[in-house]
């Protein structure tokens, strides 16, 4: 089994810079993620505590930041890549729950162990806070918590559509769904574009829409085939996103 950073000790930072955006100057404060995330609730001052606490991630593609059933000691900031949330059922099939993107937070639940395993899907840096010093922060700081509120509610609306996309809806449905919603994800933190990255390949669409990869694949073509999207290298473009709300809304 790959081991995960967390149990190998990934992303321990020095005492001269504990911040995890590679800056030699500026810290926190100066880190363009901290607008789309629950940091931007804080002021320099309190900016400056986080910093205290937070640890360097550095993850390659596929390695596992950490995995299912691993104890659940740290909360992590997604500052740069994406990563996979996958589940592994008891009969051994793997359920993809959905995927992390920069600004996204992982480990705020409150279970004693990770329900999920997250893997790399590119690069991807993160911020590592140690889970009793951070709610030791979030305890003296009630706008944080607040914005913590937000987060939470924004992962349960997207465990909702999530829900809502494995009940019952056609394959291509489902994948205009998919598409539709990541786009308004990435438009969250400021990426706004006609072309959608897709970090991850079609087996992990595949396993988190429920469907096969054949499936996923031939609904990307007849899509592509109706121009409702150009298929690119890296992504798709939405070329009539029109047609997808039409088919997202069916």
């Amino acid at each position: 089994m790959q081991d995960s950073a967390e149990s190998a000790g990934v992303g321990t930072a020095s005492a001269g810079h504990a911040c995890a955006h590679d800056r030699a100057e500026g810290g926190c404060a100066a880190c363009k993620v901290r607008l789309v995330s629950v940091c931007a609730a804080l002021t320099r001052e309190e900016l400056a505590g986080l910093e205290a606490l937070s640890q360097q991630v550095h993850l390659d593609p596929r390695q596992a930041l950490f995995q299912q059933d691993d104890r659940a000691g740290a909360v992590y900031n997604v500052t740069e890549g994406s990563l996979r949330l996958s589940r592994l059922l008891p009969d051994g099939r793997r359920q993809v729950m959905g995927f992390a993107l920069v600004g996204d937070f992982l480990g705020l639940a409150l279970p004693e162990r990770f329900t999920v395993t997250a893997e790399a899907l590119a690069p991807t840096m993160l911020c590592r806070f140690e889970r009793r010093a951070f709610a030791g922060l979030v305890a003296q700081t009630p706008h944080l918590l607040q914005r913590l509120y937000e987060r939470a509610g924004h992962e349960l609306t997207l465990a909702q559509d999530h829900m809502m996309l494995l009940g019952r809806r056609t394959a291509e449905e489902k994948v205009a769904s998919f598409l539709l919603g990541l786009r308004a994800r990435y438009g969250r933190i400021g990426h706004e574009s006609v072309t959608v990255e897709l970090p991850m390949g079609r087996q992990d669409i595949a396993d988190h829409l429920g469907l096969t990869i054949e499936t996923v694949s031939r609904m990307l073509t007849r899509l592509d085939r109706e121009k409702a999207i150009l298929i690119v290298p890296g992504g798709v473009r939405l070329t009539d996103p029109a047609r997808l709300e039409h088919l997202a809304a069916s």
